[in-house]
């Protein structure tokens, strides 16, 4: 096998994520034509889809750009293939965030791929690495709210509406959430470079736990509350009503009794 296929084959988008993507294309159809017999079924399908898919692309913005940094290995540990089952830590970047998306409709950062750093030359190179996760997850956000933003809502079926206002509120939690100077998140990764040896040195003990800490602080109420005040600052200035995020988090729960404010 020559070079050039071999990288061919390192790039060749896993069947895996095809899959998945397949997943949300025919349940965000179904959605839209109202095709399915139970509408909150077919949200919360093309949605946790949707956020897999997203996931995915998280972690492939970081290969990607470790890629074109200097770590020409990201491609032999199959973290160019879209393929979720390849990263370092598969529970932590995939299982984790659907199950907290499930059980509490919330936007978690997921794990990581596993980047050489040694290969990279050049704080800032490091800091756009850690930087262009979440900067996936805002671009995903923007496209999901586009229909809104741009006053395009004529003629959106208001279950889809409902979907998109939710999935995209999914988005912008993990990349506030990802975006904190906490080791062992990536907004932690931004500043590493940046910092003392001595410094990192006394925090690297504790950055398996960071990501268990933020968990933990967001069952404080008030950290809680100053939190979602300020994604809903967000979602607003993204012209997305309160509303539309409540009601699609409640046809996504579809084995909860959804209020009538929320009939579709």
């Amino acid at each position: 096998m020559s070079a050039t296929t071999h990288r061919h084959h390192e790039r060749r988008i896993s069947p895996v994520f095809l899959a998945i993507a397949a997943v949300m294309g025919v349940t965000g159809w179904a959605v839209w034509t109202d095709f399915a017999a139970s509408t909150g079924l077919a949200v919360f399908l093309f949605v946790t889809s949707a956020w897999i898919v997203s996931l995915c692309l998280h972690e492939y913005a970081h290969a990607r750009t470790a890629l074109h940094s200097g770590d020409i290995t990201v491609g032999a540990k199959g973290y160019l293939t879209l393929n979720p089952l390849a990263y370092t830590h598969a529970v932590l970047s995939v299982v984790l965030p659907v199950l907290f998306v499930i059980m509490g409709g919330i936007g978690l950062p997921g794990g990581a791929v596993f980047i050489e750093r040694d290969r990279v030359r050049g704080r800032w190179k490091h800091s756009l690495i850690s930087a262009a996760g979440p900067l996936a997850n805002v671009l995903f956000a923007v496209a999901c709210t586009a229909p809104f933003w741009l006053g395009a809502l004529d003629g959106v079926p208001v279950a889809f509406r409902y979907a998109l206002a939710f999935l995209a509120f999914l988005q912008v939690t993990a990349a506030l959430l990802n975006s904190l100077p906490v080791p062992g998140l990536d907004g932690y990764g931004v500043i590493e470079p940046w910092l003392s040896y001595r410094f990192k040195r006394q925090i690297e003990p504790y950055a398996p736990y960071g990501f268990f800490v933020v968990i933990a602080l967001l069952f404080v109420p008030a950290i809680n509350g100053a939190f979602f005040d300020g994604v809903d600052a967000l979602m607003r200035a993204l012209g997305v009503p309160e509303l539309a995020r409540y009601c699609g988090s409640n046809l996504f729960r579809f084995w909860e009794s959804a209020p009538e404010i929320c009939a579709v």
